[in-house]
């Protein structure tokens, strides 16, 4: 039997499997801004991802909802809404890349790595917003020192005035 007018890779699974695999692989991909797969659920999935990056560029109440479908995880959906959809407010599309990684040990299948643009491969959130996070978690965390050190020179300065009083 031939194959043609069929759309798509099977990837040896039902329509359902294949379907609940996507769905699954969006997620995590929404909630990583990368992750590692076989090259042919990658090239699968970049359609997929692309349409629900879409639709969260148009914010709209009907467009959640539809997503919705796909997006059963509500920290994801929020994230694809609030962080990626806007991230991407003004591009035309062409919201992922894949990179081929190699090859599985086990089985030798081709692997690739497949992430979305300008998005931080930690937690999903924007570029630029994690280097700005990043600043200012560090300046927080050296403004404490520089006050223990102002402390450290009173107690000294006290200190010494109680050995000198002593001697």
């Amino acid at each position: 039997m031939t194959h043609h007018k069929k759309a798509g890779r099977q990837l040896r699974r039902t329509s359902e499997q294949r379907l609940a695999l996507l769905r699954n692989l969006a997620i995590s991909l929404i909630e990583h801004g990368a992750i590692e797969t076989t090259e042919a659920k990658a090239k699968e999935l970049r359609p997929f991802v692309e349409k629900l990056i879409t639709k969260a560029k148009q914010g709209t109440l009907h467009a959640r909802r539809l997503a919705a479908r796909d997006v059963h995880v509500r920290r994801a959906a929020d994230a694809l809404f609030h962080h990626v959809g806007p991230a991407f407010a003004t591009r035309a599309g062409g919201y992922t890349r894949i990179l081929r990684t190699g090859h599985r040990k086990g089985d030798g299948a081709d692997l690739a790595r497949i992430e979305l643009i300008g998005i931080a491969a930690t937690n999903g959130t924007p570029a630029k917003a994690a280097p700005a996070a990043a600043a200012a978690k560090k300046a927080a965390t050296t403004k404490k020192p520089a006050a223990k050190k102002a402390v450290s020179a009173t107690q000294t300065a006290a200190t010494a005035g109680q050995k000198g009083g002593k001697s």
